[in-house]
């Protein structure tokens, strides 16, 4: 997936500015994931139309996928495992990775990702969707998560540790940024990575992971399409989204700058005339000095001669 082009940085970000900014970032995306709740019969509604048209473009891999899962906790019981935690550990690990090996290409990844989540975000918020597991049970699926939960340290809400199911959005469905992500670390992980390994962990990851959404009925298909969009334009908006930050920086440096004293005069305040040889007002140097002795013999010589006459 290309980037448009920004401008490399000179050297590598440094970390304690980097972690506040992610910090930040990653506050205002969890918040406005709780900000942005829609009523539960709008997002049922929505989730019902994106199966239907799934169904009418024979996209339906929901169902298969997640008869697979509950069916077979051997298959279930990990899936549920990467769907909870692998997004919290291998989006962070490749984002260090990139700032410690390709420093060169960290601000754009950085920005990319960063971009590309406050897209979701809005998302969320225009189009709030019911997961298949939420949708009722004469739709023929099976929360995988309530199903293993003993297994892990989620309960019925979502991946969200027990008791803690206040704190996520269960109706944020539509885009998908758990594949938005794994995407994200495909992709630098394709173009980056030097071992065959790791470049084909790169290519598995994201197909894994649209897998895993699926089948355990967090997502649905159009779902997945829709995060991998995110991340498209988010790396279109990428090069833009650096170069409006370097304005901004810059401006904001020229406003709060202090004077360079480089622009004022250290030889002589503003209005003070000097002639040639001067310095300092009033104060000669040596060859302004030996240039007056000079003219001053020769006007001596001149008017010898004349007093003589």
């Amino acid at each position: 997936m290309p980037l448009a082009t920004a401008p490399a940085p000179s050297h590598r970000p440094r970390w304690w500015a980097e972690l506040p900014l992610i910090a930040v970032i990653y506050a205002v995306y969890s918040a406005g994931r709780l900000l942005v709740r829609s009523d539960v019969s709008t997002a049922v509604d929505h989730g019902l139309r994106i199966l239907h048209l799934e169904k009418t473009l024979f996209l339906n891999a929901e169902h298969p996928l997640n008869r697979l899962m509950t069916s077979h906790p051997s298959i279930g019981i990990p899936a549920d495992f990467a769907y909870a935690s692998l997004h919290y550990l291998v989006t962070p690990a490749v984002l260090v990775w990139i700032y410690r090996r390709r420093a060169a290409v960290y601000r754009t990844a950085r920005t990319w990702l960063m971009t590309s989540t406050l897209l979701g975000l809005i998302g969320f918020a225009l189009l709030p969707t019911c997961p298949p597991r939420l949708l009722h049970a004469t739709h023929g699926f099976v929360d995988t998560m309530a199903q293993y939960s003993s297994y892990g340290w989620w309960g019925t809400e979502a991946s969200a540790p027990r008791g803690m199911g206040w704190m996520t959005n269960q109706y944020a469905a539509m885009p998908s940024l758990h594949v938005g992500w794994a995407l994200w670390c495909g992709v630098l992980l394709w173009r980056h990575a030097r071992h065959p390994l790791v470049r084909a962990a790169g290519v598995m990851y994201p197909l894994v992971t649209t897998i895993v959404v699926m089948g355990t009925a967090n997502h649905y298909f159009l779902d997945a399409v829709a995060g991998a969009a995110v991340m498209t334009v988010g790396a279109l908006l990428t090069g833009p989204v650096v170069q409006l930050a370097d304005r901004v920086r810059a401006a904001v440096q020229a406003r709060f700058a202090p004077a360079d004293p480089a622009t004022k005069s250290p030889i002589v305040s503003p209005g003070c005339k000097t002639s040639a040889g001067e310095r300092i007002p009033g104060q000669r140097t040596s060859s302004a000095d030996s240039t007056d002795d000079a003219a001053s013999g020769d006007a001596a010589d001149d008017g010898a001669p004349a007093a003589a006459r």
